[in-house]
């Protein structure tokens, strides 16, 4: 039987009134709601969470009259609590559960003589709603259509482009002032020292890949103990990238030089404050990482240095590499989204189910770009208040984009395989997007990203005749010249 999400929208008694939407779960094969709240009916709220309404002694029936009712979800079936609430002459039923919110359930037929709405709504929502709107409120319920499209969306592609794109370049600039060290003898010693890249060989790229898979199975089994760790991890990794990326631009900036010695090493005491101040960042957003109304900034600025540093740091030596990591990853995008359903016992994706903290656990994997939501829906207020984008559908293709940055500073192609990739990967979001709204269900971004990334890079080097030097990559920087 499947369960609808609705919208309980209380005011409270002052004036103006105050009011506020909460979620609900409700079953439209018993009854159909209101789509607008103009067409909704008010009805003053009786707070019995006090009882569970399995017997009929439980409650005088004259509470009950003419009211709606919330009551604790108890032991006794909907059924059972329905029909009592119906012969007091209840308004509206509201079970609270203190567990996370599952689908209302029973037979059809058995429904067939009750009328009232029945809908399920979380304990904590009840609490909140006396200390926000007070003791006398009146409620009414209702399920407005899904949007067919989020703006936020938008937000979200302005921030994957932007950052695919400024890594991309990042690691140009890199890879020029290597070239250049390699063509100067004497700056060549200083640039190997400051050089952090790490190279994926094939052999890495297969190991990275099933590194992931383990670590994915790991957190659906043991995720409440290991995203503790993974936002440790988080925190330490994002600060460091933050660190990273506001260096190289204060680097560039001729003011403010002055060092100290300490232990015969000196070091610009503006980079020190700036050290103190991403780890402060960092720290900030660890204590107030489930605050919804602006931690979410925080967690996007240091997702995207986190993502910014990898693809900067992280180096594919060819293409032959690039093929090999897009393509294990699309497949095992693929798997744990599509194929997983049919393996586990609830019949969830794994990939989704981590996402979103399996059996309900507060704690979210700090992995994704997160943007609130624009647009007014019950989805909203359920259990999806933001859109949101995997660091991975960043980073992976964002490697490519780099390899063909590089690609182009080693044989001077005046940027048209950096610039192709990077149109590429924002075709294959908004077609991620367009197949997100017809189907209404998370998609496997990489599923659309890899395919046009990968092909229009192989394109681009076919039409020019240099699929060989591309295919091979690094055999051929020896000759380059500044």
């Amino acid at each position: 039987v499947a369960a609808d999400e609705g919208i309980l929208h209380a005011s409270g008694s002052g004036v103006p009134p105050v009011t506020k939407d909460y979620c609900i779960i409700y079953n439209s094969n018993w009854i159909s709601l209101p789509k607008t709240l103009d067409n909704a009916t008010f009805e003053t709220l009786e707070n019995l969470t006090s009882t569970v309404l399995c017997n009929s002694t439980d409650v005088p029936s004259d509470i009950m009259k003419d009211k709606a009712v919330v009551v604790m979800r108890g032991n006794c079936t909907f059924l059972e609590k329905a029909r009592i609430a119906q012969r007091s002459g209840a308004k509206m039923l509201l079970i609270a559960s203190k567990s996370r919110l599952s689908a209302v359930s029973d037979n059809k037929t058995d429904f067939e003589d009750v009328t009232l709405p029945i809908a399920l709504i979380r304990y904590n929502d009840i609490v909140d709603m006396q200390l926000v709107l007070g003791n006398e409120v009146n409620v009414t319920l209702y399920s407005p259509p899904l949007p067919e499209f989020d703006y936020s969306m938008v937000v979200i592609f302005l921030i994957a482009v932007f950052t695919v794109a400024l890594g991309g370049y990042w690691s140009g600039v890199a890879e020029l002032e290597n070239l250049k060290a390699v063509a100067s003898p004497g700056e060549r010693e200083t640039r190997w020292k400051k050089e952090e890249n790490v190279t994926f060989t094939p052999v890495t790229v297969i190991l990275f890949v099933v590194i992931c898979c383990v670590m994915l199975v790991l957190l659906y089994f043991f995720y409440k103990w290991l995203v503790y760790v993974i936002i440790s991890v988080f925190c330490l990794a994002s600060a460091m990238s933050l660190y990273n990326c506001l260096a190289a631009l204060i680097g560039e900036i001729p003011f403010g030089q002055c060092r100290i010695t300490c232990s015969n090493k000196t070091i610009e005491v503006r980079l020190i404050f700036l050290a103190i101040f991403c780890i402060a960042a960092a720290v900030v957003w660890a204590v107030f990482r489930n605050e919804d109304r602006w931690a979410w900034i925080l967690q996007d600025i240091l997702g995207v240095a986190f993502c910014l540093n990898f693809i900067k740091t992280l180096k594919m030596p060819n293409f032959k590499s690039c093929v090999i990591l897009l393509g294990l990853l699309l497949l095992y995008d693929v798997f744990f989204v599509f194929i997983t359903p049919f393996i586990t016992k609830n019949g969830a994706s794994i990939m989704v189910e981590v996402a979103a903290g399996p059996f309900g656990n507060s704690e979210k994997l700090p992995v994704v770009i997160r943007v609130p939501r624009l647009e007014h829906s019950a989805s909203t207020l359920c259990d999806l208040p933001f859109s949101l984008l995997g660091f991975g559908d960043i980073i992976v293709p964002g490697l490519l984009v780099a390899y063909c940055r590089r690609f182009d500073v080693q044989t001077r192609s005046s940027s048209v395989y950096y610039i192709s990739c990077t149109i590429a990967y924002a075709v294959g979001m908004v077609l991620t997007f367009i197949v997100l709204a017809l189907m209404k269900m998370g998609q496997p971004a990489l599923l659309y990203l890899v395919p046009c990334t990968l092909i229009t890079s192989s394109l681009i080097a076919w039409r020019r005749k240099e699929m060989k030097k591309f295919w091979k990559g690094s055999s051929y920087q020896v000759g380059w010249r500044p």
